[in-house]
């Protein structure tokens, strides 16, 4: 009975996930716990991700962010997400971001490439090469 529960609980949560990403195209991440589903979720269903590195009081960062939403809707098979750096620092920390903003690209919960400041010709670029490089080793 328990079992049938907590399956049941997974398949609710998987549901709200897929809600959440076509929902709001950009995900805030708050925590270690929550950077870890997501991170989770992207790998098992094999999104690429784009992580902007923000924050509250960087006002490049803020500037970025109708960008990233808009390319959020823009490429509608990348996980995008937000972290404010004072916010979850252990996971700032970890992946050595030392300046906002930080775009940073993970492929299986791995990071492949960082721009470090906001340069949005530079970021839809590499956004272009990124997804094309995860769908040629896709096809293989």
């Amino acid at each position: 009975m328990y079992s049938i529960l907590l399956k049941k609980q997974q398949q609710k949560k998987k549901m709200e996930d897929k809600e959440q990403l076509k929902k709001s195209k950009v995900i805030k991440v708050d925590s270690q716990k929550s950077w870890e589903h997501y991170i989770s979720y992207a790998t098992n269903q094999k999104y690429p991700v784009v992580v902007h590195f923000s924050a509250f009081w960087c006002v490049p960062s803020i500037v970025m962010n109708p960008f990233f939403q808009e390319l959020a809707s823009t490429y509608q098979d990348v996980m995008f997400l937000t972290l404010d750096v004072d916010e979850v620092k252990e996971i700032a920390t970890k992946l050595e971001i030392k300046a906002m903003p930080t775009f940073l690209f993970l492929s299986g919960g791995a990071p492949v490439d960082r721009i470090v400041g906001a340069n949005p010709e530079e970021i839809r670029k590499r956004i272009d090469q990124f997804i094309h490089l995860i769908r040629s080793y896709k096809s293989v």
